[in-house]
């Protein structure tokens, strides 16, 4: 079977190193792929970040998670950061609708080791919502990369206390799947706990959803 990531491109990339570690590949999935999985992902009606347990999606989406979850796509990433990701728990994420406060610059949270990004909309002409790896905690101006969140764009960097990122307001559709490697089994199930009390709240209580100061962290 053909895989849906080209994990040779992965493997091509090359690492920047400044102002932190990160590298990206702009043809992560091929185009049919892309469709399929389009075509099979969350029906996600709000903005925020959703893990896997509270969503429901189709085949071509489930075979994207597998190859996410794969053990080569791991030691590729791990190679690439010089870490052994083999023995680390693994959180996935989903987004599928960005709003006016997201992007907003920040770090990671030091649980996290590894972020990666796989952007799934279509080609990506909108001024914000551009993925930036910044200098600085301060300036959204101040960036080293810049990428477009189209589909099969994806980008991928080492959590550390000045891997400061963000992007510029969109409002609309911007669906990605995000996957961390994280400290300690503890803490993704912290994580996740965190995220689907989330999910819960945007769905339950939509009138709390849209008052609330939520502080998820985004990408």
């Amino acid at each position: 079977m053909t895989n849906m990531i080209d994990f040779r491109a992965f493997e091509l990339a090359s690492v920047t190193h400044t102002p932190f570690d990160f590298f990206a590949v702009q043809n992560a999935l091929t185009q049919n792929s892309l469709n399929a999985i389009r075509n099979d992902f969350p029906n996600i009606e709000k903005p925020g970040i959703f893990p896997l347990s509270s969503l429901t999606y189709g085949p071509a989406f489930a075979s994207l998670v597998e190859e996410v979850e794969s053990s080569r796509l791991s030691e590729i990433i791990g190679q690439k950061f010089g870490i052994d990701l083999s023995n680390l728990p693994l959180m996935i994420t989903v987004r599928g609708h960005a709003q006016q406060k997201d992007g907003r610059i920040h770090c990671d949270s030091k649980d996290k080791i590894i972020t990666c990004l796989l952007y799934l909309n279509e080609e990506w002409d909108a001024a914000g919502g551009r993925l930036r790896m910044l200098r600085d905690g301060e300036d959204i101006e101040n960036y080293a990369a810049e990428i477009p969140a189209s589909g099969g764009s994806f980008a991928a960097f080492r959590v550390t206390p000045s891997s400061w990122h963000g992007h510029k307001p969109f409002i609309g559709e911007r669906r990605y799947i995000m996957f961390n490697w994280i400290r300690s089994d503890k803490a993704r199930r912290s994580h996740e706990w965190r995220h689907r009390l989330s999910s819960i709240i945007k769905h339950v209580v939509p009138f709390f959803y849209k008052n609330s100061a939520a502080k998820d962290k985004h990408s």
